[in-house]
Formats: structure tokens, sequence, C-alpha cells
């Protein structure tokens, strides 16, 4: 019984492989670029099982979606967590994580933003899930203002977002992490500015 659980081919352990394959794949190449068999021998599964695990691409792409929201703030709230002493250097330590993640090996941008430009005019989950995870940042960004004395931390946060974004975008098309020092520099600007 203890060979069966530790199978390769057992539900869980297929359904994991899928979507560790799926996050390396999608994220390097793009998700029309890769097909369900490549997906299917990336993980090792049976084409069985992968339909057992995903009934479709569509399904896998969600899925793929949703678990990397779910790792991305949590690196990201772990990173602040671990740096900021104090609530001023919180959203400063935003853009120093980002830095750190720019300059790792594969970075290719943000898969939410890439994966709406792809598929978000023509597959609903696909626009939800980015938009979930843009919205869950912006509540992660709005409670680390909130901590600040400011007048506005809503409309901090909000201009916050618009610089890490950018920082993404531009690090992205242009290879270089430096992009999250300017944003960096921008960000102890707007939070001076909107102190009370």
């Amino acid at each position: 019984m203890a060979g069966a659980a530790a199978s390769p081919t057992s539900h869980d352990e297929a359904h994991a492989r899928l979507l560790d394959a799926a996050e390396r794949l999608f994220y390097e190449r793009g998700i029309q670029a890769v097909g369900m068999d490549e997906l299917r021998t990336a993980a090792g599964v049976s084409l069985k099982r992968l339909y057992q695990c995903f009934p479709s691409k569509a399904d896998l792409v969600e899925g793929y979606l949703r678990r990397r929201d779910e790792r991305w703030r949590a690196d990201l709230a772990g990173h602040v967590a671990r740096r900021a002493a104090a609530p001023e250097e919180a959203l400063l330590a935003v853009f120093d994580w980002l830095h750190e993640w720019f300059a790792a090996p594969g970075f290719r941008g943000c898969a939410f933003i890439n994966s709406f430009g792809e598929l978000g005019a023509t597959s609903a989950p696909v626009a939800a899930a980015a938009r979930d995870h843009k919205h869950a940042l912006r509540t992660y960004v709005a409670t680390l203002a909130g901590a600040l004395p400011v007048d506005d931390p809503a409309a901090l946060a909000d201009q916050l977002l618009l610089l890490i974004d950018g920082a993404i975008t531009t690090a992205a098309i242009t290879g270089d992490p430096a992009a999250a020092r300017t944003a960096r520099t921008a960000a102890g600007a707007l939070m001076a500015a909107a102190r009370t």
C-alpha cells in the first residue's frame, strides 16, 4: 500500500507534476506555444492521467495561474516580513524583492500580464485569474500603505501598483533588473509626498 501512495502516477502527484510542468513551460514560452502532449511528456504522466487531472487545457491553464498567484504572493510577503522591521520599510522591501526576482534566471515578466495579453480576450478564466491576482496584490499593498501615516493609503497603493507593474514590464522587455531600483526611488518619493 505504501508503494501505491508513492507511485508517480498517483492522482495527487500527477496533478502536482502537471502544474510544475505547466508553470515552467507556459512561463518560458507562452500558453499557446505549448501543447498538451508536450506537457504530458514533461510531467511524465500518461494521457489518461493528464485528462483525469485536467479535463482540458483551459483547466490546466487556470490551475497554473491560481497556484502561481498563491506562490508568488507568499514569496513576496515572506520577503517583506523578513526584511522590513518598520512599516516604512515594508513598501520599499517590495521593490527590493522585485529586483531579486528580475535578476533571477528565467525571468520573463508577469505571468498574469503575459497570460492576459495572450488569452484574456478569449478566455474568461484567464482574465479572471489575472484580475484576481492584481486585486490580491492591491489588497496587500494597500494593507502595507495603511500602516503608514498617510492621508490616503488607497491612493498611495494604486500609485505603487502602477510602479510595480511598470517595473515588471520594463524589466521583462529590457532584461535589466535596475527597473526595480528606479521604481523603488519613485515609490519613496510618493510615500514622502503622501505623509500627513
